[in-house]
C-alpha cells in the first residue's frame, strides 16, 4: 500500500540543488517515485520524494531539509538488496547517477579510492591491468555498488578466503546527520584517547555510546559469551562489538 505524501516545501530546494529531485504529483515525478518504491526484494512503499544528489553540498542540503521537517533519508545505490533496506516512506537518496568516480589509485600500496556509486565489476575491470582485485563477490556483482556493499557488509561465495567488504575497507569519508563531514579510519592510541575525551570529535555522544558499550569487564564478558557464540563471519547490521573487544584500546 502506498502512503499519501505530506505537502512539504520540496520546491524550496530546487534553486540551489544541483542534482535531480522528484516530489510532486506530475506524471514524471510520480513515475520516478513508483520506481523507487521497490528494490530487489518483495517490499513496496512509496517514498515521499526521490533525490539524485550531484555533490556533497546537495547531500548536506537534503540532510538539513530532513531535519527541519522530521523525515527520514534512505541512502540507495543499486537497490539489489533482498531485504528491503532501501525501501521506505522517506526521501530516497540515490547516489548511483552522479557518484560513480574512481578518483585515486595507489598501486604500490594496493589501495583505491572510490565513490559509493562505483559498480563492483567495473571496479575490478579498472583494477585488472594493475594486477589487483577487490575480493567480495556478490551474486549481483555486475550491478551492486560499493556504497551498498559497505552498508550491507557484502561478501559472496568466496568470502571465507577473500573476506567480506569490511575486511577490505581502509577508510570512509561520510556526512553525518547534522551535515558534518567526517573520516572514519585507523587511530593511534593517542588519537583514540583524545576522541574518547571529546577532543576534535564532531559528535562526541555517538563515540561515547559504542565506547561505553564495549568497555568494562562485565560488558566484554557479555559480548564474548553472546555475540561470539554465533561464530559468524558476516555481521551486516550491527556494531560487531566482539571485534571491538579485540582491539588493543579495549
Amino acid at each position: 500500500m502506498f502512503r499519501i505524501p505530506n505537502k512539504l516545501p520540496f520546491a524550496s530546494l530546487l534553486p540551489s540543488f544541483e542534482g535531480d529531485l522528484y516530489f510532486d504529483e506530475s506524471p514524471e515525478h510520480t513515475a520516478q517515485r513508483i520506481l523507487y518504491a521497490t528494490d530487489a526484494s518483495v517490499y513496496q512503499e512509496m517514498p515521499i520524494a526521490v533525490a539524485l544528489p550531484k555533490s556533497v553540498a546537495d547531500i548536506k542540503k537534503l540532510l538539513r531539509f530532513a531535519q527541519q521537517h522530521s523525515i527520514g533519508l534512505i541512502p540507495r545505490a543499486a537497490g539489489t538488496s533482498l531485504a528491503g533496506q532501501v525501501v521506505g516512506s522517506g526521501i530516497v537518496v540515490d547516489i548511483s547517477k552522479y557518484f560513480g568516480g574512481i578518483p585515486e589509485i595507489n598501486v604500490a600500496e594496493r589501495w583505491v579510492r572510490v565513490q559509493p556509486g562505483v559498480i563492483r565489476d567495473d571496479l575490478n575491470a579498472f583494477l585488472k591491468p594493475h594486477g589487483l582485485l577487490f575480493g567480495p563477490e556478490t551474486s549481483t556483482a555486475s550491478r551492486a555498488m560499493i556504497g551498498g556493499m559497505i552498508g550491507n557488509n557484502s561478501c559472496g561465495l568466496h568470502s571465507i578466503i577473500w573476506g567480506t567488504t569490511r575486511d577490505h575497507l581502509l577508510e570512509v569519508r561520510a556526512v553525518l546527520s547534522d551535515g558534518a563531514e567526517v573520516t572514519f579510519g585507523p587511530l593511534t592510541q593517542e588519537q583514540f584517547d583524545a576522541k574518547c575525551k571529546g577532543e576534535n570529535v564532531v559528535s562526541p555522544s555517538n563515540n561515547d555510546c559504542t565506547f561505553n558499550s564495549a568497555t568494562g569487564s562485565q560488558n566484554q564478558a557479555f559480548v564474548n559469551t553472546s555475540a561470539r557464540a554465533t561464530q559468524a563471519n558476516r555481521h551486516p547490521t550491527e556494531y560487531r562489538l566482539c571485534a571491538r573487544c579485540d582491539v588493543e584500546f579495549f
